[in-house]
Formats: structure tokens, sequence, C-alpha cells
């Protein structure tokens, strides 16, 4: 296992090759999800891409690889926050109510998982961004999301053993137990592990710059293959150098200890 280690860490999902984000529509099964985003990439002309998904959109994009494994669409995932198993919420027994309750109470569900106390600037901000946006989503939207968060599934590894992974989480609180990330990693022996010592539930937003270099080291050991997503005029031999550099002090600092 390599094992990447950082300092200090939009929406559901981000998919490269090329870089999109994507607000997808209201859907309630997890097979109507992935036979909508095949049905987009073919309307892109996207064989294979790689996927970046955080929380609810992370086990998607596991879910859509699993879903097209006898014919991969999915050649890597960077999968930040995110899980394996949606009875790590115990909402299975209600994930087939969530279209009858009222808007309220859906937004009500999603906010009791956000960060409470002091928070830093950056991740307030952060929060406030994503209370925002829940504001924006009608009670269908919510529904949809909750449903396709809490029904009963979970990722079935052996489909997937052989799309590259990188695994993104934080050290401070967030919604995901510490028994859930554990279990990522137990789906994922051969994953790297990008660490991030805070970062709350929304790094992808707070802790941006750190987020983005994971995805460029993840990204770049595809130079060269037909499954390239960052163009070589964008990357530096000087930031290159320096983020090889990061890595080998990292791996020097933890054989050390």
């Amino acid at each position: 296992m390599e094992e990447i280690k950082g300092s200090p860490d939009y929406n559901w999902f981000r998919s490269t090759v090329p870089l999109k984000r994507l607000q997808y529509p209201v859907y309630w099964d997890l097979l109507e999800f992935c036979d909508g985003f095949r049905k987009l990439l073919d309307h892109l002309q996207l064989d294979k891409v790689h996927l970046f998904g955080a929380s609810l959109g992370g086990f998607l994009a596991q879910k859509f690889a699993e879903c097209t494994y006898k014919s991969p669409r999915v050649h890597s995932l960077i999968l930040c926050n995110s899980f394996s198993d949606t009875s790590i919420f115990n909402q299975t027994w209600t994930a087939n109510s969530f279209w009858l309750m009222p808007a309220f109470m859906l937004k009500k569900i999603v906010l009791g998982n956000f960060a409470k106390g002091p928070v830093d600037p950056k991740m307030a901000d952060a929060i406030d961004f994503m209370v925002d946006r829940l504001e924006s989503l009608n009670q269908s939207e919510l529904a949809s999301r909750l449903t396709l968060n809490c029904q009963n599934s979970y990722v079935e590894p052996h489909k997937i053993k052989d799309v590259t992974v990188t695994i993104i989480d934080v050290f401070d609180q967030s919604a995901l137990s510490l028994e859930a990330k554990e279990e990522m990693y137990k789906l994922y022996p051969n994953a790297r592990r990008a660490h991030l010592k805070t970062g709350g539930n929304f790094p992808y937003l707070c802790r941006s710059a750190e987020v983005n270099l994971y995805i460029q080291i993840h990204l770049r050991q595809f130079h060269g293959t037909r499954y390239a997503a960052i163009s070589p005029s964008m990357v530096s031999a000087e930031e290159l150098e320096v983020q090889k550099s990061h890595l080998s002090n990292d791996r020097d600092s933890d054989d050390d200890q």
C-alpha cells in the first residue's frame, strides 16, 4: 500500500477526462442513477473516465463502477470522505419514506450531520456554502438524495478490483465514523491514502488546495496513456520535482516512525 500524507485538507460528483461537474436529476434507485450516468457518458462520447466523489458522490461512483464492471466505464476513483455500505447511517428502514416527508424535515436530517461548535474561517465558509446549496434544493431533490444515501446497499469490491483508487479522508470530526473509514481501507487494501489533519465534512471546499494536489498526484500515474487526464503543459517541471520531493519526505518520515 502506498500512503500519502498531507497538511490540513464540488459537488456530488466530478468526473475527469474532460473535467465536468454534474448536478444530476432526481433518482430514486441506484440502478436508475447508474443507467442515467451511463447515458450521459455515452452522450459525451466518453468510453472510460476518472471519477472524484465526496460522501454520497463517492458511494455512487463506486456503485457505477460496480454496475458497469462487465464493460468497464471507470478507469479510476478518488473517494473523499466516502463510504461503501449505507447501513452505517442506520436509516435503511426509513429510506422508502423520505419521499413523503416535507422539505423542512429533510433539511433537518441533513443539517444534523454538519459540524457543531467552533471551526476555522474556511470551514465555516464551506458550511455556509453547503447550507445555501441545501436551501436551493426542492423536496424531491432532497428526498431522492437521502433515499440513495440510505437505501440498503453496499459495494461489491470483487467487481471493481481492477480500478485504481485513492482514498482521501480527514482526521477531525466528520459524518463518517472511524469504523466506516476502516471498512474503506479493508475494501481497497491497495489504494493510495491521502490524510488531511482537518477539513470536516467538506475538505474539497475548505482544503481545496490540498485536495487538488492529491487529485493531481492520483492522475499523474496515467500520464502517457490514452487515459491521461492532465495536459503536460499544465504541470511544470519544477512542480513535479517539488511534489516528488514532498512524497519522498513523507515516506521517509513514516519509515523513521
